[in-house]
């Protein structure tokens, strides 16, 4: 029996001095199942204090969240973890300065220095301070090509600060990555190009700004205002017959008046006659068109043949009614000689009259009265559509629609005066 009890106390005592042991070196520092519980035990706690300070978070509660992300800063010891939520519930209970200096600490790590330049790049914006805002987002876009909003951001602060090159090599990177389809981007392209043509004939360097216009034009020959301007270039040159091929070019996509005006512009000095046989190389393209039909009516116009002005315009001023068919109909039925009182009739019609397609923004349907690479409203970029807006936005009627119709009556008063 004292052989057996020995034994007890013998195993008692080794269980004691394990535990002394494993005691002192807990405290000593050393790895022990002691210090394996506790460090698990505080590591949960610190996940769990993370997990309520994202819930506050993403509930918009930023106090909240920061007082639980401190709790976890402290037991995690990861500040790759809470910096972000840090930085982020800052921004939320507006401290910037706290943010700012999560954000910057962020930049420490390779894993969460993409994160921090965002975060800095945004409080730049929201300061106004874009010039530092733009050096950020270079730098982001340079860590991650492949981000979407990353991509989108840049080339907006780029476009807005006609630094068109620029805008054009996040654009390339854009379609090279799959974020925008190759015919929406080669169109861009040609607008990034038309852009940059503008800003150089406008410092009069010509043949650089010829160069960019043309390949502006040969990215989307039927990007309207892209044609216009090659179609200037080809003139200036006194090359007519490459600015027409153009111009038809662009007016088989989508006729359009400043087509035709820049088809007029091809001879400055012809009859009305010589220009309807010119202009019949146009008109054949697209016959069918409400713009093709106006064109003609207006060219027979021009050339008082009032018969064929009304072949031409058909049934535009029943189908489509608006302040450009009006006056037409106006200005026909006067040079047909008809009565005061029904010529008047047609241009009260014309001064109430929607002004028929104009530009307008398909992002927040803003009318523009000329195209521009971005809506001067929401600064979408490319989002110019030439329609006629609904009636209810049509509010702006149109009196200069009828200068057509006074030059009209000046021709037939004077003519009626010679006889």
């Amino acid at each position: 029996e004292s052989r057996g009890l020995g034994d007890v106390y013998k195993r008692q005592f080794t269980i004691v001095m394990g535990l002394l042991v494993a005691v002192f070196r807990f405290f000593n520092g050393d790895e022990t199942a002691i210090s394996r519980y506790f460090h698990n035990n505080r590591e949960k706690n610190g996940f769990d204090a993370l997990a309520d300070g994202m819930v506050s978070l993403a509930a918009g509660e930023g106090r909240n969240a920061l007082a639980q992300v401190s709790k976890a800063e402290k037991m995690l010891g990861r500040p790759e973890l809470t910096n972000l939520v840090n930085a982020q519930a800052a921004e939320m209970t507006g401290d910037t300065k706290k943010a700012l200096k999560y954000y910057k600490k962020l930049l420490e790590n390779d894993r969460t220095r993409f994160v921090g330049v965002r975060g800095l790049m945004k409080q730049k914006l929201a300061d106004g301070d874009t010039a530092t805002a733009m050096k950020l987002a270079q730098k982001a876009f340079a860590l991650r090509p492949a981000h979407e909003d990353t991509q989108n951001l840049l080339f907006d602060m780029q476009s807005d600060a006609g630094d068109w090159e620029g805008a054009r090599e996040t654009l390339i990177t854009k379609v090279r990555k799959g974020a925008l389809p190759k015919d929406v981007g080669k169109r861009r392209e040609a607008i990034l190009g038309m852009a940059n043509a503008k800003d150089l004939l406008d410092k009069s360097e010509m043949v650089t700004g010829k160069a960019a216009a043309l390949n502006a034009n040969k990215l989307a020959p039927t990007l309207i205002p892209a044609a216009v301007l090659a179609a200037e270039m080809h003139i200036a040159s006194s090359d007519k017959s490459a600015a027409a091929k153009v111009l038809k070019k662009a007016w088989g996509g989508n006729p359009h008046p400043d087509l035709a005006a820049a088809f007029a512009d091809i001879e400055e000095d012809e009859t009305a006659a010589q220009r309807i046989r010119r202009f019949a190389a146009l008109t054949k393209i697209n016959p069918t068109s409400s713009e093709t039909r106006l064109l003609k009516a207006e060219l027979a116009l021009s050339d008082e043949d009032f018969p064929a002005a009304r072949r031409a315009l058909g049934d535009l001023h029943e189908t489509q009614p608006n302040a450009r068919s009006l006056s037409i109909m106006a200005a026909i039925h006067r040079g047909e000689g008809a009565d005061d009182k029904v010529v008047r009739g047609w241009l009260n019609k014309a001064l109430v009259a929607s002004r028929g397609p104009r530009w307008i923004c398909n992002s927040c349907n803003k009318i523009h009265e000329v195209w521009a690479p971005k809506c001067n409203n929401c600064k979408a970029f490319d989002s110019m559509d030439w329609k006629s807006p609904p009636a209810s936005d049509d509010v702006t009627k149109s009196v200069g629609a009828l200068s057509l119709v006074d030059s009209v009556l000046t021709v037939s008063d004077d003519s009626q005066e010679a006889d």
